[in-house]
């Protein structure tokens, strides 16, 4: 199987202030990887210094065996290359269809609007509200409504930060079903997630960060009957 990220040794962190170091990690074309690991362990900031908005210092980012360190977001974007944030992720003044716009606003109006109508297949609640202000969303339709947006690029690897977080428990199962069901259309997952059960139960294999540094990875499935695991990293309590 092809990698389509390969991160070797990488360390960055937000201008001198390092957060990572030396994190080695790869994600296979066609997979659903998930990081996990303690509030402030690095995993926002390793997805962030991928997609170039946090500080690079050393190490490798190859995707499809192409080094991307230091390109620019739309070079990323152009590549196939998605990133959904955990906060700031929809324009709350803009009505849905403004800001599915936004997503494709250099394609051609045609081709646009073919996206924007296969972004709301996968999320036919939105499309009943086609011109409601995304001011008026929910926590949950905003989620699935940046989603959404970053599909309009037709991108082939999905960078996701904290999807789930402060959703309902109902909308936090819609979300990573949604998420792992975008594998068929043919893009790659990588998510970062404090509902670690939920993610890791949907993926192939998973990361574990601490303290900047992976700690552990494995199968998913592994991961999620690892005991020791689940007391430190899943909330588990041993009896």
């Amino acid at each position: 199987m092809s990698k389509i990220l390969e991160v070797t040794g990488l360390e960055g962190g937000y201008g001198t202030v390092q957060i990572l170091h030396g994190i080695d990690l790869y994600v296979d074309e066609g997979e659903f990887v998930t990081i996990i690991g303690p509030n402030g362990c690095g995993k926002s900031t390793f997805i962030k210094v991928i997609f170039g908005i946090a500080t690079h210092y050393t190490g490798d980012v190859l995707y499809n065996h192409e080094s991307i360190v230091n390109w620019r977001t739309d070079q990323l974007v152009n590549n196939g290359i998605a990133y959904v944030p955990q906060v700031d992720n929809v324009f709350p003044s803009l009505s849905i269809f403004e800001n599915l716009q936004m997503g494709g606003n250099n394609l051609p109006t045609k081709v646009l609007n073919e996206r924007i109508e296969e972004a709301l297949a996968m999320f036919p609640d939105l499309k009943t509200r086609i011109h409601d202000l995304a001011a008026s969303l929910s926590g949950g339709e905003r989620q699935m409504l940046a989603i959404s947006r970053a599909l309009i690029s037709k991108p082939k690897f999905l960078l996701l930060d904290e999807p789930t977080a402060a959703l309902s428990p109902l909308y936090q199962s819609q979300i990573i079903e949604k998420i792992d069901k975008l594998r068929d259309t043919g893009i790659t997952i990588l998510i970062v997630e404090q509902n670690a059960r939920l993610s890791l139960a949907r993926s192939d294999r998973g990361y574990i960060f601490a303290n900047g540094k992976v700690v552990h990875t494995g199968k998913a499935t592994d991961i999620l009957n690892d005991p020791e695991i689940g007391e430190y990293f899943l909330g588990n309590k041993s009896d």
